[in-house]
């Protein structure tokens, strides 16, 4: 247990150590000087310089942090970050929300190559391995939502759609049992199937898919990790724009999906239990937060990268740059608001469903 917390901690912290290793060896690249490269937030513990630069160890281990030289203005001089040329500028700051792309692009390549990455398949197909039959589709007023079943729910004790159909069938009008797979949690779920089920519905009213693992050549496995790349960002998005959607009542979240925010906490206990259920399943869930954290760094919010880019293009449009001491209480202000969220969400969802 001690040594699953540990890895899952030494996991968050080093993919914010890879993010802002991506805006410092850029910001080097370009002959900008980086004050400081931190390993958490300070007080700090230790510190050493090397060059130009002091590397150091903080006492709060949540994230880590690169100071670069003239990065909120106020210091015009050719080592720093305000002289640069925009483009150059850009770079930098976007080289931290592409390191999270290319941490989840290496971690997903390996996967394809050594355990496999889950993959949609028919009863037919052989070529996968661990097959397992999991909830697709839930429909309105049926045994399944009464149920409370939930997209995405594994069920147990089945390798093909056809078997699990099968057992439905002959239980038509009788209560059965499903046992299915949460997360990491295993429940049991107690329903009866209908014996003459609405046109268009099956007697649960769910729609049952098929998934495995399949292992990819050497040679194959970039590709294929920059297809489910492309596709985790994409699928991630898609789910964002429908929680949003769905908070503003502009639609409603499809049946048996539920939105659930989740802090640090959560996020910590999430990678816990994908550790106990393999390295496999951990490593393809660090590939998703690393994309989640690329695509909420790229957010115009101040205090993120996006807000900065947001800052930049505003100086590039008036040709002349925002009040340093502006900028940085703004960005402090949004800081402090993020921070805030973080702690409600915490107390509000994490706490609760962890403990």
């Amino acid at each position: 247990m001690i040594l699953t917390i540990l890895i899952a901690f030494i996991s968050l912290i080093g993919l914010m150590v890879i993010h802002e290793l991506g805006h410092f060896v850029l910001a080097k690249k370009f002959g900008t000087e980086v004050e400081e490269f931190g390993v958490g937030y300070p007080p700090r513990i230790f510190g050493k310089k090397i060059g130009e630069t002091i590397y150091s160890l903080n006492l709060i281990p949540f994230g880590a942090f690169v100071k670069v030289k003239g990065e909120m203005g106020g210091i015009e001089d050719y080592h720093s970050f305000s002289s640069k040329p925009m483009w150059q500028r850009f770079s930098i700051v976007l080289g931290g929300v592409v390191s999270f792309w290319v941490v989840s692009f290496i971690i997903l390549s390996v996967v394809a190559g050594v355990w496999g990455l889950p993959t949609e398949v028919k009863d037919t197909d052989k070529s996968v391995a661990s097959p397992k039959v999991y909830i697709a589709a839930i429909s309105s007023d049926s045994p399944a939502k009464e149920a409370d079943l939930r997209l995405g729910d594994i069920v147990l004790g089945f390798s093909k759609i056809k078997e699990v159909q099968e057992f439905i069938d002959l239980n038509r009008g009788k209560e059965l049992i499903f046992t299915v797979k949460r997360g990491s949690e295993v429940v049991e779920k107690k329903m009866i199937p209908r014996v003459l089920p609405p046109e268009g519905q099956g007697p649960l009213g769910v729609g049952l898919a098929r998934s495995g693992l399949k292992i990819y050549p050497w040679y194959q496995a970039p590709l294929q990790g920059a297809v489910a790349t492309g596709s985790l960002t994409a699928n991630i998005f898609s789910g964002w724009q429908l929680g949003l959607k769905s908070l503003l009542g502009i639609t409603e979240l499809p049946e048996g999906l539920k939105m659930e925010l989740m802090g640090p906490l959560g996020i910590f206990d999430l990678l816990r239990q994908h550790f106990e259920m393999g390295v496999n399943y951990f490593l393809f869930l660090i590939a998703v937060i690393s994309i989640a954290l690329a695509l909420a760094n790229i957010l115009p919010i101040p205090a993120l990268d996006g807000g900065k880019l947001v800052f930049l293009s505003i100086e590039a449009i008036r040709g002349k740059p925002i009040n340093h001491k502006l900028e940085q209480r703004i960005s402090s202000t949004f800081f402090a608001l993020l921070i805030i969220l973080m702690i409600f969400v915490t107390i509000k969802f994490d706490i609760p469903r962890v403990f």
